[in-house]
């Protein structure tokens, strides 16, 4: 399964509304299993995160997260119902059960974790908050954009990042704020604003998106911390549990050199750690509801973290973003997997 359409956002939302944030949920890794799919929330076209392809499927970091937690919760990661949500109603409709996941490019803040509802349950990829300049502009720094109109995105962080930066700094600017980021990237190129402001990532893929990328350049300057990754609903532990490890698995894996080009390979490793990981010594799945290849099922059909990555925003991709934050512990980066013991 690729994508679902929704069919009452309005619904979603009054839905949402009469939830307590903190209420147990029904138990969603029964109800996921009773559907048959994992009902997943994600950006509607973001390229390397989220976004259709030529064949109508989605691919994405974001969607490849998805397809991971469907590995290891039914043995299929393809059993997937991608739900496209806007940034707005992203949160009624994981709060309503309309979603089993959300993994859309959401920056984790004490706020959605408090008040919402929610529990994030890892850092899938870390980020920052960036500019996009018109290259004609001549602009290197973002201290030289006082009185700009910048172009963003309603319902993000973005509009308190914005407001932050300009302040401390003691400048100016235009707020041009629209609905989705389509539309952000359509007034940036009509002109209607002189700078764009999104997370960098978003950056990156909207500068390819325009009818001649080399009319803009992405400034040097990151101005947030916009540690990205999936969340769930509060009251469900086991459900959190298995986004979270999930994501794990996967970071353990490109740790210990298992990939899915060798993991049938790595089923004959001897070392402790490997045989661990992909059940082959003790059932580190048993405590989650999950079978003793869990983790297996996840590498062998989706890929370590690095695998995602690559073919997704790194090297294997137009994007061609660096590991940066997003290496491994060990390589200078901050991610980071507890054991699997």
């Amino acid at each position: 399964m690729n994508k679902l359409h929704r069919c009452s956002g309005m619904a979603g939302v009054l839905a949402a509304a009469l939830l307590l944030p903190g209420l147990a949920q029904a138990n969603t890794l029964e109800t996921v299993k009773e559907r048959g799919s994992l009902r997943c929330g994600v950006n509607a076209a973001q390229p390397g995160f989220s976004a259709l392809d030529d064949e109508d499927t989605y691919r994405g970091l974001d969607t490849d997260i998805c397809r991971a937690v469907a590995a290891a919760a039914l043995g299929e990661g393809a059993r997937v119902e991608f739900v496209p949500l806007d940034s707005v109603e992203r949160f009624a409709a994981l709060q309503s059960g309309e979603v089993d996941v959300l993994a859309r490019t959401t920056t984790w803040t004490s706020s959605r974790d408090t008040t919402l509802g929610l529990h994030f349950t890892g850092v899938s990829y870390f980020d920052g908050q960036a500019f996009m300049v018109a290259s004609d502009l001549g602009v290197q720094s973002a201290r030289e954009l006082d009185g700009a109109a910048v172009c963003t995105q309603s319902g993000t962080t973005s509009e308190l990042n914005l407001a932050d930066y300009f302040r401390r700094h003691d400048m100016t600017f235009e707020a041009v704020v629209f609905d989705a980021p389509e539309q952000s990237i359509i007034g940036f190129e009509e002109g209607r604003c002189d700078v764009l402001s999104s997370d960098s990532s978003q950056l990156y893929a909207q500068r390819m998106q325009l009818r001649d990328p080399d009319m803009a350049v992405v400034l040097p300057e990151v101005i947030s911390k916009e540690p990205l990754g999936p969340a769930v609903r509060q009251g469900d532990d086991q459900w959190f549990n298995i986004v979270k490890w999930s994501l794990y698995a996967m970071l353990n894996a490109e740790e210990l050199g298992v990939s899915q080009t060798n993991v049938d390979d790595m089923l004959d490793d001897e070392s402790p750690e490997v045989m661990r990981l992909l059940g082959r010594d003790g059932d580190f799945g048993e405590g989650m509801g999950l079978d003793a290849d869990w983790a297996y099922q996840i590498i062998k059909q989706v890929g370590n973290y690095a695998d995602a990555f690559d073919r997704n925003v790194g090297t294997g991709s137009p994007f061609n973003i660096g590991r940066g934050l997003n290496a491994l512990w060990k390589d200078g980066g901050v991610q980071y997997a507890p054991p699997i013991r």
